[in-house]
């Protein structure tokens, strides 16, 4: 007998609606929910490949425990103990700071990821704390709360209703969309040009996204934020600026900042002419409604929060950021209620409350830079990372330097992780906490209900039991554990804790709609259900569309959700910058010290000519793969090897490389040998390998990925070369030297 069960792909940002036939107790098919109120049936290819990740023979069931070099299965209750075992004396030896924590990017796309690590990176109390936001968006944070005062509000582009549509360092073809939640990516920016609007991607190779676009300019890697502080500089010389929002300060030090970014000082550097940059500034600032949505490839580089800022300050200043078709944030569902007659503003944002033990990386939103992780194992004294706990990431392939890091993960005290699989860094681990499959828990998008480019909500109940404990339960042990409490102590005093905290926050919210209410009323209210589904509805139902617990009957909760199982539609996004501005001054702040001096070190860049025989290397996206966890599936890693490196026909004619064969790519920090594929999409100077790969490791238990391993970029990606604003790492723009093998 057939049962079908919707759901929210939790593989990927763009969140679409899936439809899964269940067949005697396996997944039959999985297609793309046409009644879904955000996606309408899209769906990519890893989406359908839900069933084949829950059935992957090398996704771990049980715990494993390292002993004498050999991962065994073990009980639950043994594995805490072990973790237990192992833990404690060291933090009760060295200190809290002796064991790091790693969170990898999938903790975005779960519950307990979103809402569970928290008591635990409470319960370490550690200055070790360390997450794939410093390979990836952490410039986006640090521009966000400079601006606004609020590292977490990170505009949009109003894809469905913008005319004009600037694309930097993204391929949301590829990648379905990051930092902006979209399903159909590819059919919305189709929209934009048959409703007569333009699509300009800027971009050093001729992506799938750029193909669809109405212009594309191939712009030399790690130069965007030169190039854009130049659309800056022509609409402030030209007077077409037009700032639509009462509440902003520091626009009067703009002209001093652009004044070195001239359309013909950067043309040289770029690879953009100076005719061109003035017409797409021309274009941005004529009145239309247009976006600027800049995404890894400006992230991952040595000024990736100046890209940033640059391309919100050049929405603000052409009337385009909290306006529709503009820049625009959305209203999460979960998120803090109205509040009327409240002011906006705030304690402002700051970063370095602490700084690295070896390198004094200062810290941003409470994490070190990554790329320090590795000194921080092997440099001997008080603070030496000794313990690592990982959750849902793989370090050794994601990070800068991953050779360093491997190795120094070689020689930790204790290494605990929690994975569904015997990767590249759990192999490492003494032992290993496999939380369900995707298919045996709950969803609900915390992450990326605030990065919608519409206000939606959506809860997915489980389709399968759990065989083992829930990921939640798995966390709250882990906390309780090293909070000194023991590792068989109840779960449920981590849930108490938070959900206690969830209520308090909405009753003593000043002038909220719940103010002064007993936060009892509010946990009897959910007590009956389970921890995860206790913070959902709490939220929700304090949340701005929510029913305030009675005070409004028609709103939102989570019995509504699970009665509206294709998914709520709450409406297109609508101004709302006095509700995420949390600046010491209520208005968004252009001005700020180190912004200018990070500028003024790019201007000094200008006066270098680029050398046209150097390259550099960039990565790439791929539809059917997401980082390095989506390799084990031979549905989707099937067909022509993509692991390959791109090189432009005239660069490989110069260096002796021939289309299939071999070469061997060296940076200062490392080297790696890859196909290659000569291509015309490259630009010329610049070459490609995507992220992720290199699954040829001893000791990893991945069976189908090890038949195609690929190469591991990050051997070459040097981790002394940080963004010193955010301390996110330089994936991009890497200088190499090529050569056949």
């Amino acid at each position: 007998m057939d049962t079908t069960h919707l759901r929210t792909c939790p593989l990927c940002e763009a969140t679409c609606g899936l439809e899964i036939t269940v067949r005697d107790g396996t997944v039959h098919r999985i297609r793309g929910d046409r009644d879904d109120v955000f996606s309408r049936g899209f769906i990519c290819p890893k989406g359908s490949t839900l069933g084949a990740l829950h059935d992957d023979p090398d996704r771990l069931r049980r715990p494993l425990v390292r002993r004498d070099g050999v991962h065994v299965e073990v009980d639950w209750d043994e594995a805490f103990a072990e973790v237990e075992r192992r833990l404690t004396p060291i933090r009760e030896a060295h200190g809290p700071d002796a064991v790091a924590l790693y969170l990898g990017n999938p903790n975005a796309h779960t519950i307990a990821g979103a809402v569970f690590n928290r008591p635990l990176i409470q319960a370490l109390s550690t200055h070790n704390l360390y997450s794939a936001s410093t390979v990836d968006q952490m410039p986006r944070h640090v521009s966000s709360g400079l601006l606004y005062g609020n590292p977490g509000a990170m505009p949009v582009p109003d894809l469905d209703r913008t005319d004009y549509l600037l694309v930097l360092g993204a391929d949301p073809v590829e990648s379905n969309g990051s930092l902006c939640t979209a399903p159909d990516f590819p059919g919305r920016l189709t929209a934009i040009r048959e409703r007569g609007g333009q699509v300009v991607v800027v971009d050093p190779r001729r992506s799938r996204t750029a193909e669809l676009a109405s212009e594309h300019l191939s712009i030399r890697p790690g130069t965007d934020p030169a190039w854009l502080l130049a659309l800056l500089h022509v609409v402030l010389r030209d007077g077409r600026q037009r700032v639509g929002l009462d509440r902003v300060s520091g626009l009067d030090a703009l002209d001093a900042l652009v004044t070195p970014f001239t359309p013909e000082a950067v043309a040289g550097w770029c690879g953009i002419d100076a005719a061109t940059t003035e017409r797409i500034a021309v274009a941005l600032s004529d009145g239309r409604r247009a976006a600027v949505y800049t995404r890894i490839g400006t992230h991952t580089a040595r000024h990736g929060t100046l890209s940033s800022w640059a391309a919100d300050v050049l929405c603000l200043v052409t009337g385009n950021l909290d306006a529709p078709g503009g820049m625009m944030w959305p209203e999460p569902c979960h998120g803090r209620p109205h509040v009327p007659g409240r002011e906006p503003g705030g304690r402002g944002f700051r970063t370095g409350r602490w700084t690295s033990r070896v390198s004094g990386h200062p810290e941003v939103r409470g994490e070190l830079p990554v790329a320090a992780l590795a000194e921080e194992i092997e440099t001997p004294g008080d603070g030496q990372v000794r313990a690592l706990i990982t959750v849902a990431g793989n370090p050794a392939r994601s990070t800068p330097d991953s050779a360093r890091l491997a190795a120094a993960l070689s020689g930790l005290e204790c290494m605990v992780s929690v994975d569904i699989y015997l990767n590249e860094t759990t192999r490492h681990a003494d032992v290993i906490l496999p939380p369900p499959s995707a298919l045996e828990k709950s969803h609900f998008d915390f992450a990326f209900y605030g990065l919608s480019v519409r206000n939606v909500a959506n809860y997915s109940p489980p389709v399968f039991e759990p065989t083992g404990p829930t990921e939640h339960e798995i966390l709250a042990r882990l906390a309780l554990v090293v909070s000194g409490q023991g590792h068989d102590a109840d779960p449920e005093l981590v849930y108490g804790l938070v959900t206690a905290t969830l209520a308090r926050q909405a009753t003593e919210l000043a002038g909220g709609p719940l103010e002064g209410r007993d936060p009892d009323e509010l946990l009897a209210a959910v007590a009956h259900l389970d921890a995860p589904e206790r913070c959902i509805d709490l939220m929700v139902r304090s949340g701005p569309y929510g029913d305030q617990f009675g005070l409004r009957p028609d709103g939102l909760s989570l019995a509504r959700l699970v009665d509206q199982p294709h998914g709520v539609d709450l409406g297109p996004l609508e101004p709302r910058l006095e509700g995420v501005l949390r600046t010491a001054s209520g208005t968004i702040e252009v001005d700020h010290e180190v912004v200018r001096a990070d500028a003024a070190e790019l201007a000094e860049s200008l006066t270098v000519e680029p050398d046209p025989t150097d390259l550099v290397l960039v990565g790439r996206r791929h539809v059917r793969s997401n980082n390095s966890w989506m390799h084990n599936l031979d549905v989707l890693v099937r067909g022509r090897p993509r692991c390959t490196l791109l090189v432009h026909p005239a660069d490989a004619e110069r260096l002796g490389l021939r289309d299939g064969e071999s070469a061997v790519v060296t940076s200062r920090v490392g080297r790696v040998q890859a196909p290659v594929e000569v291509t015309d999409r490259m630009r010329p100077g610049v070459v490609s390998l995507p992220h992720g790969w290199g699954h040829d490791d001893d000791g990893a238990r991945l069976q189908v990925a090890s038949l195609r391993p690929g190469v591991n970029s990050n051997t070459l990606t040097d981790g002394a070369v940080l963004d010193p604003l955010s301390g996110n790492a330089a994936l991009n723009a890497i200088p190499v030297t090529v050569s056949p093998a």
